[in-house]
């Protein structure tokens, strides 16, 4: 059976680790027992700053600390950091390119039953519009505390966004996290399947789905979605000649427009989307919500047929 994880009980335990760092402060907006930056409040409780429901403060402190030479950790959940908190973002921390990293909990339509106004699936779209910031979705639990560890060495903003459930595990502990490199996790010569965030797993099953009707499937994990890897993405899909993108998030402005985009320009290929449809999401399981806007295996799996359909 699949190991399920929780990312942001990884992204937790690498906090405590870097609570050892004189340079790192925390802060969070009154959900530090969600986000699990009160790891590291329970670490070194004179380097964390709990806001309250103030985000938007948040962000202007947290630039004003990277100012002054701190590595800034910024944590709410996904709806909130992205949107609420947009204007101060762009200009407190993108355009003077603050030492900022927003690590965002709750995205993605697995947020469950918290419904609409707190299912981040926009979130990707709008970070990955700002000038000098870095996008990234780890995979899973190993890679978010790899990832987490990672961006506290990279000098300036990041926006990391990680779910709120368990999700299935597909990495190894002390597996290493590079910024702005895709893995490729399994090679096959038909059609590639880019995911990130938990839908690499997906990918990874469409695969062994797609393997039993003589398909061979490529694999490869985006988690870090900007600055996007194009050698690999082109490398691997000018061998396989078509492509599908899995993403917890609308197909609108996310990984699937990336990849469309360079590939539009670089390397033109039948390219399906998986993601959801410009459409907000409800309250609900989360299982029953990937069927029903169509996030699951399956629905990778027909994406990829199709994909490899056009290309013939």
């Amino acid at each position: 059976m699949t190991e399920m994880l929780a990312q942001r009980d990884y992204y937790g335990k690498a906090l405590k680790e870097l609570a050892q760092r004189k340079d790192i402060v925390v802060l969070d907006a009154d959900l530090a027992g969600s986000t699990k930056t009160l790891e590291f409040y329970k670490a070194c409780p004179e380097g964390f700053i709990e806001v309250g429901i103030a985000e938007q403060n948040m962000i202007g402190i947290a630039s004003g600390l990277a100012a002054e030479g701190k590595t800034v950790f910024a944590s709410t959940f996904g709806v909130f950091a992205s949107g609420r908190c947009w204007e101060q973002t762009r200009l407190g921390v993108a355009y003077p390119k603050m030492n900022v990293k927003i690590v965002a909990t709750h995205c993605g339509i697995s947020v469950g039953e918290d419904g609409a106004s707190h299912q981040a699936l926009e979130d990707i779209s709008l970070m990955r519009s700002l000038p000098n910031m870095t996008v990234i979705s780890p995979a899973d639990a190993y890679m978010t505390y790899a990832a987490t560890l990672a961006i506290a060495e990279y000098d300036g903003p990041v926006y990391m966004r990680l779910g709120r459930s368990p999700v299935p595990v597909i990495s190894k502990e002390g597996d290493e996290f590079v910024i702005g490199k895709a893995r490729v996790l399994s090679e096959g010569s038909d059609v590639t399947l880019f995911g990130t965030g938990q839908l690499t797993y997906g990918c990874m099953e469409a695969a062994e789905e797609l393997k039993k009707e003589g398909i061979s499937a490529e694999v490869v994990d985006v988690s870090t979605i900007k600055p996007l890897d194009a050698e690999t993405v082109l490398k691997s899909v000018g061998k396989t000649g078509c492509a599908v993108t899995a993403e917890e998030h609308s197909i609108i402005g996310g990984l699937g427009s990336a990849i469309a985009e360079l590939l539009s320009e670089e390397l033109p290929v039948p390219l399906r989307r998986v993601g959801t449809k410009d459409i907000f999401g409800e309250s609900g399981k989360p299982g029953e919500l990937f069927v029903k806007y169509g996030l699951t295996s399956k629905d990778i799996a027909e994406a990829a047929r199709g994909s490899v359909k056009k290309k013939r």
